[in-house]
């Protein structure tokens, strides 16, 4: 009798090991929600496109995406939660450049490395930011705005959405390439930055090619330039920086990131289900009305030299201008 329990007990082990196995062996992604934090407030031009985006993935891997927000700090409270999430995949995070790039450099005390601690899995979308001013600047293209700005240096200050924004490092870019002298505000977000120019109190700044659409659309706001590597879909009079003579070669980006040790299978399979996704035409027809160029696509090794090529690049603007968390 006691033998005969104890083969069951060993047949019992054995079934449950079998299962178990089984289970474990089941193929990424298992029948629970993915959660996709993004490093934005909610309400905000990332975090409407993150669930755009969210949904259009789910719907490819057959998963629930649940976005969760985690802003603050130039996007570091929500970067660092995808560096310590487990590498299971099923936490994801979606962020974009500056809150990489800009850390790198911004803050020497930072919880994560961002090239070692963040996997790159797919960049999402590229585009610039503008150069704007407003009707009572005396400037309507950028050659003019320049000889406006060395004329009068001591005018005039210009707007960014932070210390350390992709309109920041642009708009410094522009300062060591034409000798021109600036004052930076850096507001909270690039809706206070907007309202600033619709009441008066400001005349220049870079803004987001997204929500500053309806400003220009208006005559409240007069495009000069773009920061991006391509004139914006619903901008294309207005030239790149490139285009106008200066050095200056990066690209806005959103991107799909997972912890480091996430599974190179996993990776692989949500690089190529993001790239679907960034072909379908709903999504293209989105990225136009958000005035940003057909997305590129990358593998992960691509996207990871993209971030090492503008790191190196914001770097030497950085350093150059001697910019530093205030």
């Amino acid at each position: 009798m006691q033998l005969k329990r104890i083969a069951q007990g060993i047949l019992v082990a054995a079934a449950w090991l079998a299962t178990s196995a089984a289970h474990s062996a089941e193929p990424w992604p298992k029948a629970r929600p993915i959660q996709l934090i993004v490093s934005s407030a909610a309400g905000g031009g990332t975090d409407t496109f993150a669930r755009i985006f969210a949904d259009k993935l789910g719907k490819v891997i057959g998963q629930t995406l649940v976005v969760e927000n985690k802003p603050g700090a130039n996007g570091l409270i929500g970067n660092d939660a995808i560096a310590r999430a487990e590498p299971d995949g099923y936490t994801l995070g979606f962020t974009y450049a500056a809150t990489l790039v800009s850390n790198k450099w911004l803050n020497p005390k930072l919880p994560h490395d961002v090239q070692k601690d963040l996997l790159p899995i797919a960049q999402i979308g590229a585009g610039g930011n503008i150069l704007v001013v407003t009707p009572s600047f005396p400037a309507r293209t950028f050659a003019d705005f320049i000889k406006e700005i060395k004329a009068h240096p001591d005018k005039y200050s210009y707007g960014s959405w932070g210390q350390g924004s992709g309109g920041h490092i642009a708009m410094e870019a522009i300062k060591q390439q034409t000798g021109i002298a600036l004052q930076h505000v850096p507001y909270k977000g690039v809706q206070p930055t907007l309202i600033d120019l619709k009441g008066g109190r400001l005349q220049v700044a870079f803004v987001d090619s997204t929500t500053s659409l309806p400003m220009i659309a208006a005559g409240d706001l007069i495009p000069l330039a773009i920061s991006g590597t391509s004139r914006t879909a619903l901008n294309k009079d207005v030239p790149t920086l490139n285009e106008l003579g200066l050095q200056y070669s990066v690209d806005a980006w959103y991107g799909l990131f997972g912890p480091a040790k996430l599974a190179p299978e996993i990776v692989q399979k949500l690089n190529t289900a993001v790239n679907q996704v960034l072909k379908d035409p709903e999504m293209l027809e989105r990225f136009a009305q958000m005035n940003m160029i057909d997305p590129p696509i990358k593998t992960p090794d691509e996207f990871r030299q993209t971030i090492a090529n503008d790191i190196d690049s914001w770097g030497q603007i950085i350093k150059a201008a001697n910019i530093h968390i205030e």
